[in-house]
């Protein structure tokens, strides 16, 4: 009976892997493919703000797990180009995908993103803020941006703090992710 949970098992967490050996890489495959059983996956990388904002954290390992399960759901196996392909601009960076809550339907155009890391305040290297937010039923709008952050100097056990702020300065939304909880 223990073997047969070893096997299932995975390695634990204790740091985000901004860049993947070839086992990781086969690990991300396998934990993706085994995903689709599962109604709980993807909560490793997903930090809740509150008022229906939310930021999903993009690992490397997270974008190959993804790419598998979304091949999984397809019914198809993932080959060695898309995997390479897929891992291709995600290696060395630190990419958030966040729902932001806003009152205009452009409320999110000129948001400016910061990731504070090591007391140290990081500029992203990309920055997608979406232009025309949707109306939900409660009259809000939900915007769906992306920030890209290198990960060069990033300590992948440490947490960070994701900071969007409005054309004036000011903090429109904080996220605080622990690198170490998720791969």
């Amino acid at each position: 009976m223990a073997a047969a949970l070893s096997l299932t098992c995975t390695a634990p967490v204790d740091a985000a892997l901004f860049a993947l050996t070839p086992r990781d890489r086969d690990e991300a495959v396998r934990a993706g493919r085994r995903s689709v059983i599962d109604d709980q996956w993807g909560g490793e990388w997903r930090v809740n703000g509150g008022s229906g904002e939310a930021v999903m954290v993009m690992t490397p390992f997270h974008r190959l797990a993804l790419a598998a399960r979304n091949s999984a759901f397809q019914d198809r196996e993932l080959k060695p180009r898309d995997i390479e392909s897929v891992l291709k601009d995600q290696e060395g960076k630190l990419v958030f995908w966040v729902t932001l809550r806003g009152g205009r339907v452009d409320f999110a155009r000129y948001y400016a993103p910061a990731l504070l890391a090591r007391q140290q305040e990081l500029k992203a290297s990309f920055a997608q803020n979406e232009r025309t937010a949707l109306r939900g039923d409660d009259g809000q709008f939900t915007a769906r941006c992306v920030y890209v952050f290198s990960a060069e100097g990033v300590d992948p056990k440490a947490t960070v703090t994701l900071l969007v702020r409005d054309v004036e300065a000011k903090v429109v939304a904080k996220f605080t992710v622990d690198l170490a909880s998720m791969r």
